[in-house]
């Protein structure tokens, strides 16, 4: 068993500011080059069923299979982080995400668009882990802030290139659109890898400012403990109505009426669909270092209690004031700002009360909470149709949201608090009463 660098014994930090800040940097532009496979999904989407004829739900199967290899791998993908280091995992999901578009520009079949999913789904979780987990190392005394910034690198990647996307869909098909993209994005993130490398024990310092585990967790060890399973739970509970927004913006819009509505905002006139896209993909980079920057100041639980409720009030609104254009922009982005930062608080509160050591396999597990909810993604659809309005599968995600809340309140406090506590008897008691924890 191996301990975090605290108390008496430790040797002091030698901590260099520029450093951890480049590895910061490389690891937001490989998001950022990874962003498009899951969040520019949902343009394709109208272009392939007019194309081939398939119904939305089955399209959208390529969906679900992509987060859930995507998700369901990531501790597989934990175990060869924590032991090959973050470079060659980068560059290896880098060759991946690349291949998945030029698989999905000659797919001609369900099973064509499947396969790319699987490919793209091994290629992202690859490397959305690896940055995160970087991150994580990197910055334990600001651990919000750098996993936010890491994640919002991949919230609010595809904001630049949204347009791109679209106008190249409209100009040249969906087809050339994939195989360009898919090439560009592949290349930039085999590039940056190169440039990434985990910190030495000595590079890094705790927090001062909120509780934080002294021992390194095993993964056998996480997953005796109440505190995994309560925030695996909550996890999926905010995820899934993220999820369900991510892939189906653009179908809730058409089904609406506002997806060709033209915002005129004086400066320029815009399609609803793509404008709404456009900003809660900055919603969503936003949202994720700026919730991760308060939590490290006021604590993830308060700050879980103030996002969960924020999301959950704004998808109701979403449900109830969406066929109006400018509603469905303005709520649209709500929804997204409450709902980023959901990657950054639990991997951050990850870090804080199980170590760094064996983080990857330990969020790689928590994480499958994604591939949880991108379950009901379909079944959003079939809810649908069955009751003839997004309203019902708008206000039961809302629900799950404000559950989440109130468990973040009442509950996750106490028990992580109490986690923290004996995890310094512990490390205490594993280290013969040789050395002092910091309270």
């Amino acid at each position: 068993m191996t301990y975090a660098s605290t108390g008496a014994a430790s040797p002091k930090p030698q901590i260099s500011e520029s450093t951890r800040w480049k590895q910061l940097l490389v690891g937001v532009i490989c998001m950022i080059a990874t962003a498009n496979i899951q969040y520019a999904w949902t343009l394709f989407v109208p272009e392939i069923q007019d194309e081939f004829g398939w119904s939305r739900a089955n399209i959208q199967i390529a969906f679900t299979i992509f987060v859930l290899v995507q998700t369901w791998l990531a501790p597989i993908e934990g175990y060869f982080i924590d032991k090959f280091g973050p470079r060659l995992m980068v560059a290896f999901g880098a060759l991946f995400i690349g291949a998945a578009w030029v698989i999905n520009s000659q797919a001609t079949t369900l099973m064509g668009f499947y396969f790319g999913a699987v490919v793209g789904g091994l290629g992202v979780g690859s490397i959305y882990a690896t940055c995160i987990n970087n991150a994580i190392k990197w910055f334990p005394d600001r651990r919000g802030l750098a996993v936010g910034l890491t994640a919002g690198g991949y919230g609010a990647g595809s904001a630049a290139t949204i347009l791109p996307i679209a106008a190249m869909i409209e100009s040249q098909g969906f087809q050339h659109t994939f195989l360009f993209f898919g090439l560009l994005q592949g290349s930039l993130a085999f590039v940056a890898a190169w440039f990434l490398r985990a910190p030495q024990n000595v590079e890094v310092k705790l927090s001062t400012k909120i509780y934080q585990s002294t021992r390194d967790f095993t993964l056998k060890e996480a997953l005796c403990t109440r505190l995994f399973w309560l925030m695996l739970v909550m996890f999926v509970l905010v995820v899934t109505g993220g999820m369900m927004a991510v892939a189906q913006l653009g179908v809730i819009a058409k089904d609406l009426g506002v997806k060709d509505f033209k915002v005129d905002l004086h400066f320029f006139v815009m399609a609803a669909l793509p404008l709404a896209l456009m900003l809660d993909r900055v919603m969503n980079g936003i949202s994720r270092p700026l919730f991760g920057w308060i939590s490290d100041h006021i604590g993830r639980e308060k700050t879980m209690v103030i996002a969960f409720s924020l999301e959950g009030i704004g998808i109701i609104a979403l449900g109830y004031f969406g066929s109006n254009p400018y509603a469905f922009l303005l709520l649209s982005g709500l929804v997204f700002l409450a709902w980023g930062e959901v990657y950054s608080l639990f991997s951050a509160l990850a870090g804080d009360a199980f170590g760094t050591k064996h983080i990857g396999k330990i969020y790689g597990v928590l994480y499958t909470a994604k591939g949880i909810g991108a379950l009901f993604v379909p079944i959003g659809n079939l809810i649908m149709e069955a009751t003839g309005t997004w309203s019902t599968v708008l206000y039961t995600v809302a629900t799950m949201d404000l559950i989440a809340a109130f468990l973040a309140f009442t509950v996750l406090r106490p028990v992580f608090a109490g986690h923290v506590a004996a995890s310094k008897r512990q490390f205490v008691e594993e280290q013969g009463g040789r050395t002092q924890v910091p309270a």
